[in-house]
């Protein structure tokens, strides 16, 4: 796989030509399960073919159970300078109805130790688990600030076909999952974060000032960004691409270098969908004028005519020439954005 890694990223070089990299992000899988010096192998060879700024956002995705001090220390010493740690929840019964690898007590000592190397943390927390109360969600909140962490992620619980969660939802085991209480939960989160320094920059994430992920920015800010690997995305700002799912055939066909790779060209009307559903997701909104500029004044008529009943209904506001989501609306925001989408006849 590392050998398959670094043949894409030679491939794929003349992509990124004359971009600076602001961010490379380890991610979509478990990459903590890496030794140390392979991730900092792999960052070298990126910095051999790509411009990779002095001062970029290098982020490890990790599970608790695979941070330990000897791991921490040297990822410490390493081109790594920030953490993603899926949390998901300080409880075990939360742990174990998620099928998760790591228990609470894992999840607790892993912040304890990574607080001690990285300054730089963010973790995952899942709201709206089935049989959760507002109070323990609360709890977890306040176990997660206790550590001092600058970011955190949050999101409501999905349940996946085909996994151990749907069979034991359909047989009645467990309570399906409840979207009025994720509602609630999602607005004590709010709450709690902002009255303890977070910045709620993007529907699912919450930073402090300084902290804000520069790889989930430039992803909903709609910035060009390139993906490597098994199932890994790109985005040149015209074209999508993904690659094969599959782990062996990835190997195989990048050994061979072939790219096992689909492209999809944006037509216009995907790209003011695309633009519409990534910026009321964030603080930034909806620029008017970028929609008139890059779209036409026939899609910005066309956005404020859909938009006019969710700001009667005070779900959406303008503010210096931006659409943005209310709190109301907040939670609803993926909803609001497809009614404003338009639909190619």
């Amino acid at each position: 796989m590392l050998s398959a890694l670094k043949v894409e990223l030679i491939l794929r070089k003349n992509e990124m030509k004359n971009t600076t990299i602001e961010t490379i992000y380890f991610g979509g899988g478990t990459p903590s399960i890496l030794k140390v010096e392979d991730i900092e192998w792999l960052i070298g060879l990126i910095k051999i073919d790509y411009q990779v700024s002095e001062t970029a956002e290098i982020t490890l995705e990790a599970n608790p159970d695979d941070l330990n001090p000897e791991y921490l220390k040297a990822l410490s010493k390493s081109s790594v300078n920030r953490l993603s740690i899926g949390i998901q929840s300080f409880f075990e019964d939360d742990l174990k109805l998620m099928n998760r690898a790591h228990n609470a007590n894992e999840a607790k000592t892993c912040l304890e130790q990574a607080t001690q190397y990285f300054s730089n943390i963010s973790i995952d927390l899942i709201y709206g688990i089935p049989g959760s109360t507002n109070e323990r969600w609360i709890e977890n909140i306040d176990t997660a600030l206790g550590f001092n962490i600058p970011h955190i992620s949050s999101y409501a619980l999905t349940v996946e076909p085909k996994t151990a969660l749907e069979h034991f939802i359909k047989k009645g085991i467990i309570a399906n999952v409840d979207d009025d209480l994720a509602n609630e939960q999602f607005h004590i989160l709010i709450e709690k974060l902002n009255q303890n320094g977070f910045v709620h920059y993007e529907l699912s994430n919450f930073g402090k000032e300084g902290f804000f992920s520069r790889n989930n920015s430039a992803y909903w800010q709609g910035k060009p960004y390139l993906g490597i690997g098994p199932s890994a995305h790109s985005f040149d700002g015209t074209t999508r691409g993904w690659n094969i799912n599959n782990n062996s055939k990835y190997i195989k066909s990048i050994l061979n270098h072939e790219l096992p790779i689909e492209i999809e060209t944006l037509t216009v009307t995907d790209a003011y969908n695309e633009y519409v559903m990534t910026g009321l997701r964030t603080i930034w909104g909806v620029s008017l004028d970028k929609v008139e500029r890059d779209f036409g004044k026939d899609y910005k008529s066309y956005l404020l005519s859909q938009a006019d009943n969710h700001l009667k209904n005070e779900l959406l506001y303008i503010e210096e020439n931006k659409l943005l989501v209310t709190k109301k609306g907040k939670f609803l925001s993926d909803g609001i954005a497809s009614d404003l989408f338009k639909i190619n006849t």
